[in-house]
């Protein structure tokens, strides 16, 4: 593939859920997106691209369908921008782009797909973040600039609590698994709470490994004896491999605290390039679990990613 392409059209539009239109040029603003449009602010999915083939394939079925109506902000040419890694950047002149997500889960469908009974957009749309700002406009070229091997894992935390989802008891855990991960080194991209629903978390696994590629994705809660506690379960069936070592370990260690330790049923496993670990719900228990797994974890990360290859020194 190709380091070079082109812009073809770029859009905007004034509310979300709606079509975008072509505009002659857009200016992108540094950590918000493009000026004017609905989807910019402090987020990850500050400007959208969508591959103009992939609107020409959609166009040969017999759809009429001008730029925009998918809500793609830039449509490029010359990328195939879904078998692209989150991490990669664009550059269009002064502008600098970086993907943060591949596709995206639509909950409610858009007015294109009302239209025409589909949407290319959640399947074939990738989002970045603005690193620096600049002009864009139909034309220019654009450089892909391939993700760096060595940047910061990323790493995201998803708490499991009725209460906590309810608005009824604060988080205090996955916010101590952020502060411990960030000053481990990791980049920490996302956090979620829902309550102890495994439809809800196997959805935010499968969106966190899958779409934004996160390299370790931590839970904390559902890892007990209560009839709702069914977090092993939902991360066991979002899992290609298990990693029966790490859940083993941190029940070890665990059980080195207090006898009590025996008693969670946390599991870890792999879902592509994602390392997802169940931790307890209690912040004790996170503390102690995430110093001692972060022994460990840069290790595992490294092989998974492959990027290291000589086992033996370690």
């Amino acid at each position: 593939m190709s380091n070079k392409g082109r812009v073809i059209a770029v859009c905007i539009s004034e509310r979300k859920g709606t079509q975008k239109t072509e505009v002659p040029s857009v200016r992108l603003v540094p950590e918000w997106g493009i000026e004017g449009d609905a989807h910019a602010g402090k987020w990850h999915r500050q400007v959208s691209l969508l591959a103009l083939e992939k609107i020409e394939d959609f166009r040969a079925k017999g759809a009429e369908v001008d730029y925009g109506a998918f809500g793609e902000n830039i449509i490029v040419e010359g990328f195939d921008l879904r078998e692209l890694p989150v991490g990669t950047q664009f550059r269009i002149g002064d502008a600098l782009l970086e993907l943060t997500q591949i596709g995206k889960e639509c909950h409610t469908h858009c007015a294109i797909y009302h239209q025409v009974g589909d949407c290319i957009m959640p399947r074939e749309g990738v989002f970045t973040v603005v690193l620096e700002g600049g002009e864009v406009k139909a034309g220019d070229t654009i450089e892909m600039i391939e993700a760096d091997p060595e940047r910061a894992f990323t790493a995201a935390w998803i708490t499991l609590s009725d209460k906590g989802a309810a608005g009824e008891r604060e988080d205090k855990s996955g916010p101590l698994i952020g502060e411990m991960l960030k000053e481990a080194g990791y980049n920490v991209v996302e956090n979620v709470l829902i309550p102890d629903e495994p439809e809800m978390l196997k959805a935010q696994l499968i969106r966190l490994a899958d779409q934004r590629q996160v390299n370790v994705i931590i839970t904390t809660g559902g890892t007990g004896f209560a009839p709702r506690d069914r977090t092993p379960e939902a991360t066991e069936e979002v899992c290609d491999r298990m990693t029966p070592g790490i859940a083993e370990a941190l029940r070890a260690y665990s059980i080195t605290k207090t006898p009590r330790g025996m008693l969670s049923r946390g599991a870890a496993g792999i879902r592509n390039r994602t390392l997802i670990i169940n931790l307890p719900g209690s912040p004790k228990a996170v503390s102690e679990c995430m110093e001692y797994l972060l022994t460990a974890l840069d290790h595992g990360l490294e092989m998974l990613l492959e990027r290291k290859h000589d086992c033996a020194r370690h």
